[in-house]
């Protein structure tokens, strides 16, 4: 999926229909797979054609949606291992057993790797973790909803397969070796890869479970922003969200071991992004940092070719040793994009990426927080003003102290980030009670960000309560927590 991995590729028009127009889409549904070479994909002459797929995501307001995106472990309630691809009731048979509800099948080869419907895009992760990539939708109820029928079909095929679901930043008590690996090109090259450049990279991709929401922007003025505003607090979310104490079984000394993960996966193509807060940001200044990106492959009739660690500027100018030659086409430009994982990423849309996996209500908390913040104005221009005047070192200092420190951590300008989270959750409060958004029953959005409420009254990141419960009525019995925090 596009959320821990960045699997986001074009989707092909024959495999999704349900888009609302032909603009460029704003989840990355279905995007782990490109299961067809479009040969009509217009070839890349220059570097001015770079900037078209940011520009081509501006939208009036009227136009934006939420795309929300969770991943969740995948285990055997007999024995809470994680069951392989191939075996009998194992990830294949997940996925085809849910195709009773409406879901179409994309292969890879021989392969089913996702499925495509009404409700977006079912993917896998590396290891099989299980992602739902969710349709765009125009607000927070319709999230809920999506989510809560994602959750009532998964439960009701788990449970005839023997299958359960758990919420959480990080496997517990998995380690490397008893991961299996989902037969996909794009991740065998990356795994191969991951070793290469960090010491992290295959626990992020075998180990651990993201929520992620994706956003739009009205102008390239807005985009830039929405980027500033949602990069500076993203250790805030990872903070509210930070549910991935426990490594191999035990306390790894960390609330998000997951946002930890990052910061030793790949440094050229994670991180904080300085440069969005330098003056004359905008989608020219992101080009660049993309264009030093190095590559990871190449997709061309049906096959990923490994090109990774080669230079997207060789591909410009037909000199990529993967393909010598060849140009690229737009299509392996909006690939390039998705193999970047900064904490904020610009496509056609922005992608916020900083929580952990966790409950059904956090996985509606977590677009409740940054619609809240980003899609109202007086909401965003308080949100700016609260950062705006966070040095580079501050923002760093705060990316560095969240994962072990969670809402303990010192946030810029005194105090703490649990104090922090208050000035913040009511910004976007007052952003989602702006927007006017009412179900049925009347109710606005507001309600959603109750979970986040009682976590930052609570004082603790929701990983000190797994470590309350893991010292305390769990008796260091870590299998308790496939009781307690499945789906």
């Amino acid at each position: 999926g596009c959320m821990a991995t960045g699997a986001a590729t074009v989707p092909q028009p024959d495999i999704i229909t349900h888009w609302s127009d032909g603009a460029a889409p704003l989840t990355c549904a279905a995007m782990s797979t490109r299961t067809v070479s479009d040969q009509n994909d217009p070839i890349i002459e220059g570097r001015d054609q770079l900037a078209a797929p940011m520009a081509r995501g501006e939208k009036p307001r009227e136009r934006w949606r939420i795309g929300t995106e969770h991943e969740k472990f995948v285990y055997r309630t007999a024995d809470h291992r994680a069951p392989s691809y191939d075996e009998p009731g194992g990830i294949r048979d997940l996925l085809m057993a849910l195709t009773r509800f409406g879901w179409e099948p994309i292969y890879e080869g021989d392969n089913v790797i996702a499925l495509t419907g009404a409700d977006g895009a079912i993917s896998l992760e590396p290891a099989g973790q299980l992602e739902l990539s969710g349709a765009p939708l125009e607000n927070l109820h319709q999230t809920c909803a999506e989510t809560g029928r994602h959750l009532k079909q998964v439960k009701e095929v788990g449970s005839e397969l023997g299958l359960g679901f758990l919420g959480l930043g990080m496997w517990p008590d998995k380690t490397r070796e008893e991961l299996p690996r989902m037969p996909k090109g794009r991740y065998k090259i990356m795994l191969e890869h991951m070793p290469r450049v960090g010491s992290m990279g295959l626990d992020m991709m075998l180990r651990t479970c993201t929520i992620q929401t994706n956003l739009d922007y009205a102008s390239e003025a807005d985009m830039v922003q929405k980027f500033r505003v949602s990069l500076a607090l993203q250790p805030l979310a990872t903070a509210l969200f930070a549910a991935s104490p426990f490594t191999d079984g035990r306390p790894n000394g960390y609330m998000s071991y997951r946002s930890h993960v990052w910061t030793d996966t790949d440094p050229a193509r994670t991180g904080m992004l300085p440069f969005v807060f330098e003056d004359g940001f905008g989608y020219d200044r992101y080009v660049d940092y993309m264009l030093d990106v190095p590559m990871y492959f190449v997709f061309r009739d049906g096959k990923y070719i490994d090109a990774a660690g080669q230079s997207f500027r060789s591909f410009l100018k037909g000199e990529l040793p993967a393909l010598p030659g060849e140009l690229p086409r737009l299509s392996d430009w909006t690939d390039h994009l998705s193999t970047a994982f900064p904490e904020v990423r610009l496509k056609s849309f922005l992608e916020m990426r900083g929580a952990d996996g966790g409950p059904w209500n956090r996985i509606c908390a977590l677009p409740a927080l940054w619609v809240g913040l980003l899609y109202d104005q007086s909401a965003l221009d308080a949100a700016w003003d609260l950062v705006k005047g966070w040095s580079i070192e501050d923002q760093q200092a705060l990316r560095d102290a969240v994962p072990s420190e969670g809402l303990d951590a010192p946030a810029p300008g005194g105090g703490t980030v649990g104090e922090l989270a208050h000035r913040v959750l009511d910004i976007a409060a007052a952003g989602l009670a702006a927007r006017g958004e009412v179900n049925s029953m009347g109710d606005n959005e507001v309600g959603f960000l109750e979970p986040l409420r009682r976590i930052a009254a609570n004082g603790k990141s929701p990983a000190h309560d797994l470590l309350d419960r893991y010292e305390g009525p769990w008796n260091h019995d870590l299998s308790k927590i496939y009781e307690e925090l499945s789906f």
